[in-house]
């Protein structure tokens, strides 16, 4: 159960309950802050604000941040590209969560984990006045934002799953995250995550990210799909997601109100 206790960046709670216990999250990729803010009351442990697959802009993603303020879940953000200045302008505006793409080796991880640390662990720009560190208010922000990072990096391809091994003993990773429907397609099975060779390559990923002290994770909004990976061990499952809920209620009552 998530905490009753408002989500704060600095002790970053997510990354260590990632340690302790499965973390149930939904997916966001509306760009509002007010489906935002309904999906933090509702309280699951984490949300994920998309900004590769949505529109969000800093802008808007701040929008969402502030909407959550009050709540438990803790904003996972996915950035659009395992890029330094994408990331770094993401750290600003107050990310200690990442889901970051675009992962299909070790060098690729490595880059993603130095573009959210401050040197000499990594190569994050400074700037002493942005909004992660309360806009210069956190005295000790240099000496703590290193450890309070929490980094996901996307297993999408048949590359990322052959280097799964090294990628998952990057230091600094902290999770890895399949994309079943990004896995599928690199696959040759575009739109069937659920085939026998897609599947088996995701239970490869969580055998070999869990023998490596890692967490896993992994996008399931079906439920029955949800609670497959939740048994094979995944420790970060997003079990639904926005569009997909709205979607699905407003068929359903199309359905009903309107028979053809």
């Amino acid at each position: 159960m998530p905490s009753s206790t408002p989500f704060q960046p600095l002790p970053n709670r997510f990354k260590a309950a990632l340690e302790r216990q499965q973390q149930i999250g939904t997916w966001s990729s509306r760009a509002s802050p007010i489906v935002t803010e309904l999906l933090g009351i509702v309280g699951f442990d984490w949300i994920l604000i998309d900004t590769e697959h949505a529109p969000t802009d800093p802008i808007s993603l701040i929008l969402q941040l502030m909407s959550l303020k009050d709540g438990v879940s803790a904003p996972v953000v996915r950035p659009p590209a395992n890029e330094q200045v994408a990331i770094k302008r993401l750290l600003d505006v107050g990310v200690v969560n990442f889901l970051i793409p675009f992962v299909d080796t070790a060098a690729d991880a490595e880059r993603a984990v130095t573009a959210t640390h401050y040197p000499p662990q990594g190569v994050r720009g400074v700037s002493v006045g942005h909004r992660g560190n309360k806009f210069g208010m956190v005295s000790n922000y240099f000496d703590v934002a290193n450890d309070n990072m929490c980094v996901a990096v996307q297993i999408e391809s048949r590359a990322s799953v052959e280097n799964i091994n090294v990628i998952a003993a990057v230091p600094g990773v902290d999770a890895l995250f399949v994309r079943p429907s990004d896995l599928a397609a690199n696959y040759d099975y575009l739109g069937d995550p659920n085939h026998p060779d897609v599947q088996a390559a995701i239970k490869h990923v969580f055998e070999r990210v869990h023998a490596a002290g890692k967490a896993s994770g992994i996008l399931a909004p079906a439920q029955t799909d949800a609670e497959r990976y939740l048994g094979w061990g995944a420790s970060m499952v997003a079990v639904c997601a926005d569009l997909g809920m709205l979607r699905q209620a407003a068929q359903a009552s199309k359905k009903h109100f309107m028979q053809e």
